[in-house]
């Protein structure tokens, strides 16, 4: 049962996102839309205050290039289920738009239904066995491993009265930073099967944005010469 926890975890997080959107709607979006600005912030905060440190005053923080490419690896995990619930994910729709309506439909569930395949691939492999692939791992296998071995990351380290107050060891761990991957391949395949529903229900087109964004190109085309 050890093996399986994590998983309890993710299904956890998706029901509080589930009921939560279900009574705060408008709240859970703001809450996504501030973590994806509350990241890059920091990504752009970083990356100003070391071009000052390292050209002004020849220092810098050691640790700054890791914490960075680690809040963008966050950004990115977190952001692709925002993307996919609110369909910015850019596509190609023009051969599906030829397609009667009923086929064109059944063409945008299966959209979805890959981006459901894709991030439950991605989540855990072992599962293809099943169908003969000699497949294993994936991110939740992964974040255990680095859970389990407790391994450091190369250069984020905590400050030094975290170390005397809490006792902890010198590095930060990997299965911190690695956290997103399962929780943000877990939201991902949740926005997938809600994009399956509101297609099948009709209140939605697709699942990407490919003919809303030429709408909005040519809405804007003569923005740049005003």
């Amino acid at each position: 049962m050890a093996a399986y926890w994590p998983y309890v975890g993710i299904l956890v997080i998706i029901g509080i996102f589930f009921l939560a959107e279900r009574r705060w709607p408008e709240g859970v979006t703001r809450f996504e839309e501030n973590v994806l600005a509350t990241l890059l912030a920091l990504i752009t905060l970083v990356s100003f205050s070391q071009v000052i440190a390292r050209y002004g005053f020849n220092s810098g923080w050691g640790g700054a290039l890791e914490f960075t490419r680690i809040l963008f690896a966050w950004m990115i995990l977190f952001g692709m289920s925002y993307g996919l619930k609110t369909g910015m994910h850019l596509g190609v729709d023009a051969l599906l738009r030829l397609f009667p309506q009923k086929l064109f439909k059944f063409f945008a569930i299966f959209g979805a239904f890959c981006c459901l395949l894709y991030a439950i691939i991605l989540l855990s492999s072992g599962w293809l066995a099943v169908f003969g692939a000699d497949t294993k791992g994936g991110a939740m296998t992964y974040w255990q491993t680095m859970f389990k071995v407790g391994i450091g990351l190369d250069d984020l380290r905590y400050p030094d009265w975290m170390q005397d107050t809490f006792g902890l060891k010198e590095r930060v761990q990997r299965w911190i930073a690695y956290l997103i991957l399962p929780i943000g391949l877990g939201l991902f395949a949740f926005r997938a099967i809600q994009a399956m529903i509101a297609i099948w229900r009709g209140e939605r087109e697709m699942v990407i944005a490919g003919h809303e964004a030429e709408e909005l190109v040519a809405e804007n085309r003569d923005v740049l010469k005003d």
